[in-house]
């Protein structure tokens, strides 16, 4: 498993076990341009030791389950991986200092449900302000809500509980807590960074995404991503999102070509809208639904 990657150089987890010497590893010449990022699994030959110096190869990367990837904006047609095979997408929002802004959090459901990742919303700081009214909006998609207190450290443990044993991608704006859950996940975080540093005779910086093991008795990994600030989605259609849903993915097939499951005046024959007179589908439900998928509308 690939843990990080830093100028030509990727680092690597043996098996994905934590527990052994890590690999550093360049590409294979026959992979060409072969993205290779953080949790793909890879195939290695060469000094496969750990040992300072020592260089091996990748020579194959193993078909991906998952991708989490986005784009510089809207408009980008080029398509930037992010993290590979993540079952967990957390969703990393303050409810005060900064306020929590569900165009943010919206995003980062649709870059979810697109590249096949489990979203749940963390709300952080908790103590400075009720996390109900942010969280209401979106119970109608089943979204899973963590809550943290600064002043109750203790609650991490709910969300340490939810990583355990699945490999998991952390986002979130500056200032929201992300990195005090990652050093509270992962008591030597900064250690195991500062291990990383020389990768690529290069250093790791907050825009490299980097996984780091969760404690043993736990297992897993917390994979990082501190250069994610935004979703560009220029390569998701609602079709994409709706596809995650398997209440809702078949209904669509109904809806005329090029709908935008927006409804009414957008979309006046969506489908969606029947399961609804029908008594299939909740209107709140489609509604929440509805609001996430205006993330893809052009600015």
């Amino acid at each position: 498993m690939v843990t990080t990657v830093d100028r030509g150089r990727w680092t690597c987890a043996p098996d994905g076990d934590a527990s052994r010497e890590p690999v550093t590893a360049m590409r294979a010449r026959e992979l060409g341009r072969t993205p290779v990022v953080v949790g793909d699994r890879v195939g290695l030959v060469g000094d496969l030791s750990g040992k300072p110096d020592t260089l091996a190869r990748i020579v194959r990367v193993e078909e991906r389950t998952t991708v989490l990837r986005r784009t510089a904006d809207d408009t980008d047609p080029v398509e930037r991986l992010v993290v590979a095979n993540a079952e967990l997408l957390v969703i990393v929002t303050a409810v005060a200092d900064p306020v929590p802004r569900t165009g943010f959090v919206d995003r980062c459901l649709v870059a979810a449900y697109a590249g096949g990742l489990s979203p749940l919303l963390c709300l952080t700081k908790a103590d400075l302000a009720d996390p109900a009214p942010f969280a209401a909006s979106y119970a109608e998609l089943e979204l899973p809500v963590i809550t943290t207190r600064r002043d109750e450290p203790e609650r991490v443990t709910e969300l340490a509980n939810a990583l355990a044993g699945r490999v998991s991608a952390l986002v979130g704006h500056s200032g929201v807590g992300k990195s005090t859950l990652v050093n509270t996940l992962v008591p030597d975080a900064d250690r195991r960074v500062g291990q990383v540093s020389g990768v690529g005779k290069g250093r790791h910086t907050t825009v490299a995404a980097l996984a780091l093991p969760l404690p043993a008795e736990l297992g897993g990994w917390v994979v990082d991503t501190p250069g994610v600030r935004s979703f560009g989605l220029a390569h998701v259609t609602t079709n994409d999102v709706i596809a995650a849903f398997d209440d809702l993915a078949t209904a669509i097939d109904d809806c005329p070509r090029g709908c935008g499951h927006l409804g009414p005046p957008a979309d006046p024959e969506c489908a969606l809208d029947t399961l609804v007179e029908q008594g299939q589908l909740r209107a709140g439900r489609l509604a929440a639904l509805r609001r996430v998928l205006v993330a893809l509308r052009p600015v």
